[in-house]
């Protein structure tokens, strides 16, 4: 018979659900998709300015009035979703914590996530402020996937064990792939800045030509999937091949739904597809970055080549 006091049990109950750090990483990746998908619905609805003002919704309250609709619902509803990530955060830094395998730099990495999601809030407000200005939501969506990026990051570290780095040609391609990654998905932003869907009817654009900036960004997409078809060639027989190939399916799969969207005049739904796309392209990409570069559990797996030695083999 168990002869401890009830809160203390409770207080054992509640510690373990801590207990999973690899659960927890997970969920701040998923946490910080999400947030991007619902930030992409507010825009594509024309709810950006729903609530006109920050962080207050009016200037009288902090919830919508029934004034301001279904608008005002939508965007009032994806503040709310700020407050389910940085509760994600703080679990996420609890569980990092107590694990066994923690280090100072891990609960450094943890730390840093927790404290992006708050920021990230801060820099919507500020769009909310400057009445949409592309130039900030374009920095807003590209700070979630810097958090989506880390997260995978922190996945790796507490999920898998580390091998040694790629060294020579695979990885200055890896390098070259991830940061062709983050020029194809900023020039992504630039071109919504210049389209149609700006969150509210009367938000600014960037004054750029939308079919200009299209063809560079598919330029740039384009870089990318050449360069991604090197690196898949070039790791063949390798155990890091697979996470190659699935980041070039991916890279396609984006692609494909970019094109499909141009040409049909940008529907919502193909809209947010490739919203969501970027965000599993970013994670992909950083996965395989990850992995090149070593990242894992510190332990018995550590110092075991992934690429090396099978590419001179």
């Amino acid at each position: 018979m168990n002869d401890q006091p009830l809160w203390r049990r409770l207080w054992t109950a509640f510690l373990r659900l801590f207990d999973h750090v690899e659960r927890w990483a997970w969920a701040s990746v998923v946490a910080n998709s999400v947030i991007i998908f619902t930030g992409g619905v507010v825009r594509l609805t024309g709810s950006g300015l729903g609530c006109p003002t920050w962080p207050r919704c009016t200037e009288e309250s902090f919830v919508p009035h029934r004034s301001l609709g279904l608008h005002g619902a939508i965007e009032f509803g994806n503040r709310l979703l700020t407050y389910v990530l940085i509760a994600v955060a703080i679990a996420t830094f609890v569980a990092v914590w107590r694990w066994a395998h923690t280090s100072r730099s891990l609960r450094r990495h943890a730390a840093i996530l927790a404290i992006g999601v708050p920021f990230q809030g801060v820099v919507g407000g500020i769009t909310v402020l400057t009445d949409l200005n592309p130039w900030i939501v374009s920095i807003h969506l590209l700070l979630s996937l810097a958090l989506v990026a880390g997260s995978i990051v922190l996945v790796l570290r507490v999920s898998e064990p580390a091998r040694s780095a790629m060294t020579g040609l695979p990885g200055r391609l890896v390098a070259l792939v991830y940061v062709l990654t983050w020029v194809a998905v900023y020039l992504g932003t630039v071109v919504t800045g210049s389209g149609p869907h700006a969150g509210d009817a009367e938000a600014p654009r960037n004054e750029l030509d939308p079919q200009l900036w299209s063809r560079i960004h598919a330029g740039s997409v384009w870089a990318l999937v050449i360069a991604t078809i090197v690196l898949v060639v070039v790791l063949r027989g390798t155990p890091a091949f697979r996470a190659a190939l699935v980041l070039l399916g991916v890279e396609l799969a984006q692609g494909l739904i970019g094109y499909v969207q141009y040409f049909t005049d940008l529907p919502i739904a193909l809209v947010a597809a490739h919203l969501v796309g970027a965000a599993v392209l970013v994670a992909t990409a950083t996965y395989v970055l990850a992995r090149s570069c070593g990242v894992g559990i510190p332990g018995p797996g550590a110092g075991v080549p992934v690429v090396r030695d099978a590419v001179r083999g």
